[in-house]
C-alpha cells in the first residue's frame, strides 16, 4: 500500500527516476519494485526496442527506443505523474536527454546508477538470467565487458547490488525522490 504522504500523484512536482547501469546489475528488478511500490508508470527501453525490432520500422541503432522512451516519460510527467525509466543509459548524450525531458516537463530528475561491484557475482547473473521479453537476445558476459559505457559526470545515486537487495534499493531511491 502506498503511503499517501509519499504518493507521487499528490506531490507538488513529479519526479523522473532514471535507473541505468550495465546489463545484469539488477536495474529491472529495482525499477519494477519501485514502480509497484509507488504505483507509478514504468518505462523499460528494452521492451520498446524489442517491439521496434519486431516491427517493420526497426531501428537497429537503438536510438528509436530511447526517443520513444523520452516521449512516453514526458507524457506521464505532463500528467503530473512520477515515472520510473529503466535503461542502460550508457552515454552522456542519453543522460542529458533524460535531464532535458525532466526539465521541459517541470519535473525533478533522479539519476540512479546500479552497479554490481563483485565481478564474479555480476558474471553469474549475466550467465544465468532468464529472458522476460519475448525474442530479446541477452548480451553475453563478454559483450557486457566490451560495451561502451561512459563515466558519469552528472549527479546520481549509486546503488551496489552486490551488497544490497532490491528492497533496500527501493528505500534509498524513495528517500531521494521526495527531497524538495
Amino acid at each position: 500500500m502506498v503511503d499517501a504522504g509519499h504518493n507521487p500523484q499528490l506531490s507538488a512536482r513529479a519526479t523522473l527516476v532514471v535507473i541505468g547501469g550495465l546489463p545484469a546489475t539488477g536495474k529491472s528488478t529495482i525499477a519494477r519494485a519501485l514502480a509497484q511500490h509507488h504505483r507509478i508508470p514504468y518505462v523499460r527501453i528494452d521492451t520498446i526496442e524489442q517491439v521496434l525490432t519486431r516491427s517493420i520500422i526497426a531501428d537497429v541503432s537503438g536510438t528509436a527506443g530511447y526517443f520513444t522512451g523520452y516521449a512516453l516519460a514526458a507524457e506521464q510527467l505532463r500528467l503530473g505523474l512520477s515515472v520510473v525509466v529503466e535503461c542502460v543509459n550508457p552515454i552522456e548524450m542519453t543522460r542529458k536527454a533524460w535531464s532535458a525531458t525532466a526539465q521541459h516537463n517541470s519535473a525533478r530528475l533522479l539519476n540512479v546508477e546500479v552497479i554490481c561491484s563483485d565481478p564474479d557475482e555480476h558474471r553469474r547473473r549475466a550467465e544465468q538470467r532468464v529472458v522476460d521479453i519475448p525474442d530479446l537476445v541477452l548480451p553475453t558476459w563478454q559483450e557486457i565487458l566490451d560495451r561502451d559505457y561512459e563515466p558519469w559526470t552528472m549527479e546520481r545515486l549509486v546503488l551496489d547490488t552486490s551488497i544490497m537487495n532490491s528492497d533496500s534499493a527501493v528505500q534509498r531511491i524513495t528517500a531521494r525522490m521526495f527531497i524538495a
